[in-house]
Parts: structure tokens; sequence; C-alpha cells
């Protein structure tokens, strides 16, 4: 268990890296991570945000990395763009450490699956 917390250490710090490339600047943490899938599924550009929009831009993310394992759906579009997901199965109870290391598992997926971003021991890979 312990090597594999180091692995996911390891790929996320090069997700960080990658993404201090990509966009000028390295995210702090895993919330600053979510907020930007956010902003990225919700389609409509870097612009500001009020703090319920913020909100609701994590919870987006959060929905579209746990598609992935079948926990949400996309419902659709409302009328301003912003997406609706639905819950399709309970999601899993951990405590913080667990849920923070499930999310960046997801995290490092929709990277994988969504722009072809690999993360590898040392190096960060972008395609």
């Amino acid at each position: 268990m312990f090597r594999r917390d180091l692995d996911l250490e390891r790929q996320w710090n090069g997700l960080l890296n990658a993404l201090h490339q990509h966009i000028g600047k390295k995210p702090k943490d895993l919330n600053s991570v979510l907020f930007i899938i956010g902003v990225q599924e919700l389609g409509q550009g870097a612009r500001p945000f009020s703090k319920e929009e913020k909100q609701d831009l994590m919870h987006i993310a959060i929905c579209k990395i746990m598609s992935l394992s079948g926990y949400y759906r996309l419902e659709g579009l409302d009328k301003q763009g912003w997406p609706h997901w639905k819950l399709l199965k309970k999601l899993p109870h951990f405590d913080l450490l667990e849920q923070e290391k499930l999310l960046k598992m997801h995290v490092l997926e929709y990277f994988e699956k969504e722009y072809s971003w690999k993360f590898g021991d040392n190096s960060s890979e972008l395609s």
C-alpha cells in the first residue's frame, strides 16, 4: 500500500508540473485542479466566477471525473450552458485521506483519457 501511495504522489506531482507548464501557474492543491477541470468542462473559458459558481465548477469536476467509474452520467446542459449530472450509484464512504486519494486517481485518469497526458515515475509527458 505504501508503494502505491508513493506512486500516486509522484504521478500527482507530475500532473501539477504539467499543468504549471500548460497554464503558466502551478495549482496549489486538489481543489485548484478540480476548479481547472470544472472551467474546462463548462467550456466558457476563463473569466471571473462568483463564489457560488466556483463551488458549482468543483461539483462539475467531481461529477465528470467520477463519471469515469460510472458514478455519474451527464444529463445535459441548462440554458446558461452549465452541465447537469445524475448520480447513478452511491459514492463510497471513505475517510478524508482515502477520499482525496480516490479523487486524485480519477483526476489523473481524466487527464490521461481526455488529453492523453501520461505521468510516469520521474517525469510528466504531454502529448
